[in-house]
């Protein structure tokens, strides 16, 4: 357990390493800027009241992303979330590749769109995924596979091009 210096110090940390993950993970299954940091927020108030001891950064880092996950999952299925507006359409903020790129993303169902951020976005690999997803790493690698194809015929390429996100 942590005193209380040493918990503030850890969150702190935390803070500052896996702020900006934990959001962009919340925003994939949310698509609400505001919504996401509203998800961050509470993860780290949970990380404050539970003082999850752990192991290494990495898992620290899973705990927070599989908590920012169940977060999020949790707000989707609020009532008042449900009525909601969906992704604004100005994105002008972003050049306009990223801007294509990260609308067909958003535009793709939740079990392709999460794997594809969590590998792209976040550097995770396929067993990574398959542990914060609670999924086998098979079915991972078909979702990252489907999802792939989904984006290159959205967004188009050639025959033999990869698509880098």
């Amino acid at each position: 357990m942590y005193n209380s210096y040493e918990l503030n110090e850890s969150v702190r940390r935390a803070l500052d390493l896996y702020s900006q993950s934990m959001i962009k993970v919340a925003f994939a299954y949310l698509k609400n800027i505001t919504d996401a940091e509203e998800v961050a927020q509470d993860v780290f108030l949970a990380y404050l009241q539970k003082r999850p001891v752990f192991e290494n950064s990495e898992h620290e880092k899973a705990w927070l992303i599989r908590t920012t996950i169940n977060k999020s999952k949790n707000m989707l299925k609020a009532g008042w979330f449900k009525s909601r507006n969906p992704v604004p359409e100005d994105l002008s903020y972003l050049p306009k590749e990223e801007n294509e790129v990260l609308h067909s993303v958003l535009a793709l169902d939740k079990k392709y769109r999460i794997p594809i951020h969590l590998h792209y976005y976040e550097g995770y690999s396929i067993q990574e995924i398959a542990v914060i997803l609670q999924a086998k790493p098979a079915t991972v690698g078909t979702w990252l596979a489907r999802g792939r194809q989904l984006l290159k015929e959205k967004i188009g390429g050639l025959e033999d091009e990869e698509i880098c996100l």
